[in-house]
């Protein structure tokens, strides 16, 4: 699925589209899919997780902190736009195959091309919220990659680390497009079924949304459902 996708094009999107809402938000505004985080904590966290998968792409692990300041949304946009952009220069430097460290351990630097495009998805959509507006598209194919990366790289880490036990209740998932993702026992059916866009799958395995949510569908034993969302999926 990544391998159709040209992650860092979307990257650069999805990271303009956050600087310019960036520019026009109050930063105090508070960010509900966050709290207690405001809009400055929101831009300061996301600047600062580039910066540090920038070092990681040149297998440096810097240890990223959120720093408390500056709150000033002028300030805000010249650090995001300065941490975005060093990213992406980075990335395009090192080149895809360039060895890297990643969440699993030694790689290549493409996987940061995937890992921060997703993020930047996922908090582009947190500074909506923050606004009152849609700031992502249901349609954008980078969506299924979110979810596909949840399944296949952070539950598996998760339980890798001792974070979350392994769900022995199969869980499917389908978007809209046909895509399908299956979280259990290849060995079992599955017990619950959810179905939506894919943006609404990767929100809902990010904790954005619930299962209540009228844009899903769910079909059989709820409570399995349930109980996989309760475990630390992502981290």
């Amino acid at each position: 699925m990544s391998e159709r996708l040209d992650h860092l094009a979307a990257l650069a999107v999805a990271q303009h589209a956050f600087a310019d809402a960036l520019a026009g938000a109050d930063p105090e505004a508070p960010v509900p899919s966050c709290a207690p985080w405001r809009v400055a904590d929101l831009a300061l966290h996301l600047g600062g997780v580039h910066w540090w998968a920038a070092g990681m792409a040149h297998g440096v692990d810097l240890d990223p902190h959120e720093p408390p300041g500056p709150r000033d949304v002028d300030t805000l946009v010249r650090f995001y736009v300065w941490a975005a952009g060093s990213l992406r220069r980075t990335l395009v430097d090192l080149g895809p195959d360039a060895p890297a460290l990643t969440l699993d351990g030694p790689g290549t630097a493409a996987f940061w091309r995937r890992r921060q495009l997703h993020e930047t998805l996922v908090h582009l959509w947190d500074l909506g919220a923050a606004l009152g507006t849609d700031l992502t598209s249901p349609q954008d194919g980078a969506w299924a990659d979110t979810v596909d990366e949840v399944v296949t790289v952070m539950a598996p880490r998760q339980v890798r680390l001792g974070r979350m036990v392994a769900t022995t209740t199969p869980v499917l998932l389908r978007d809209h497009a046909g895509h399908a993702w299956r979280i259990g026992p290849e060995r079992w059916p599955a017990a619950a079924e959810v179905s939506g866009s894919a943006r609404d799958l990767a929100l809902l395995l990010w904790r954005r949304i619930g299962p209540w949510d009228d844009a899903l569908t769910v079909r059989g034993d709820g409570e399995a459902l349930d109980r996989l969302l309760a475990a630390a999926l992502t981290p």
